[in-house]
């Protein structure tokens, strides 16, 4: 029978358990650094892919392949026949017929390589997840809780190809000259969305699971809230902006602040169906477009103005810098329309709304989990 011990032995005699430094990090953190640079990588092809986009529509490339080859597409023509039965496609469809009719094939293969580039790209993004995603799967560097997200990355890079034959299939219907303004609206907007995963994916990323905890604790929940409302708010304008181009409306009512001299466009709603009037009209739409930038910028303000309140010298600085760049856009707004959309100023406008949307998810995600900071940096 074991001798009885004394309960002060068994208090003084018993090793005590302690929790190892950085236990959280410890676990389950994988390559963070490698995906970051990964993503980041995944990052800045997207953006090049919206520009490239963007100048695609400026140029009216978009309609001159009219078919979806996802693999054999990928090579181009390879020989004068070739070339020729690939212009004859092009001569079949309602833009060559009413609006390019007697164009060279010197002209036309201008425009086919500006598309073959745009889709090209596409499967070098793709190529890019899925050769990122499968290495750092099959060496278990994925951190924990990360296959999934970055699983859906791929998801939406696949669904963006869809909706971009989707919506090329539109422009080459009877009577259409262009792209329906709307599907043109639902893949930029889809680009932005992937873009916006990609740099919040990179903002967490940036720092390790316990430091995203602690910083949680000292974050401004409401800030924070308006933030995700600013995000919102500033989707629904690059969606405008989409509907601006996939209509040439930024050509139209080339002055400022007024349009043809009055506030509102002249005869905004002649279209039938009333509906057609927000989406085919190019006054209204360009119209809805200035104003949605307006109330965006007065909102910003007075989300700014809450976050000039925050103690982390950080976080306001990213506020500054979104009201900073959010003025220069819209003065590369209004330079666009009086100009009547000249290529060069509205692609710049369009990777201006990049940079934004950018600075406003790095706002949103400093609110949330700001950086710590000494008490000399308050």
């Amino acid at each position: 029978m074991a001798a009885k011990r004394s309960i002060f032995e068994e208090v003084g005699d018993t090793p005590r358990q302690t929790a190892a430094p950085g236990a959280i990090d410890a676990a389950g953190q994988g390559a963070r650094g490698l995906i970051r640079g990964w993503l980041m990588v995944l990052f800045a092809l997207v953006v090049v892919m919206i520009a490239v986009g963007g100048l695609t529509r400026l140029t009216d490339s978009g309609l001159s392949i009219t078919e979806w080859a996802p693999l054999t597409g990928a090579l181009p023509p390879m020989s004068a026949a070739a070339w020729e039965a690939e212009f004859d496609k092009y001569r079949a469809i309602p833009e060559y017929q009413l609006q390019n009719r007697g164009m060279t094939m010197a002209e036309f293969k201008i425009i086919y390589w500006w598309e073959w580039g745009h889709r090209q790209l596409g499967r070098v993004i793709g190529l890019v997840w899925a050769a990122g995603f499968l290495f750092f799967l099959a060496t278990r560097k994925i951190p924990t809780g990360w296959t999934g997200r970055l699983l859906f990355l791929g998801a939406f890079g696949g669904l963006q190809g869809f909706i971009g034959w989707w919506m090329v299939s539109s422009g080459l219907q009877e009577g259409m000259l262009d792209v329906a303004s709307y599907r043109l609206a639902t893949h930029l907007g889809l680009a932005f969305v992937i873009l916006g995963f990609i740099a919040w994916y990179i903002y967490r990323l940036g720092r390790t699971q316990a430091e995203l905890l602690q910083a949680r604790r000292e974050g401004n929940p409401r800030l924070a809230m308006l933030g995700s409302v600013l995000v919102g708010f500033a989707f629904l304008q690059i969606l405008l902006g989409a509907l601006v181009a996939g209509i040439d409306a930024g050509r139209a009512y080339p002055d400022w602040p007024l349009m043809a001299g009055g506030f509102l466009p002249p005869q905004p709603f002649d279209l039938q169906p009333v509906w057609r009037n927000f989406f085919e009209d190019d006054g209204l739409v360009q119209f809805m477009h200035r104003m949605a930038g307006y109330l965006l910028f007065l909102f910003a303000i007075a989300v700014w103005i809450r976050a000039r309140r925050s103690a982390n010298a950080q976080t306001r600085f990213a506020f500054n810098a979104i009201v900073g760049v959010m003025l220069l856009q819209m003065v590369l707004g209004i330079v666009t329309v009086i100009y009547s959309a000249p290529w060069h100023v509205a692609i710049v406008h369009q990777f201006g709304a990049v940079i934004l949307w950018a600075l406003i998810l790095r706002g949103r995600f400093l609110a949330r989990y700001p950086i710590p900071q000494s008490v000399r940096g308050t």
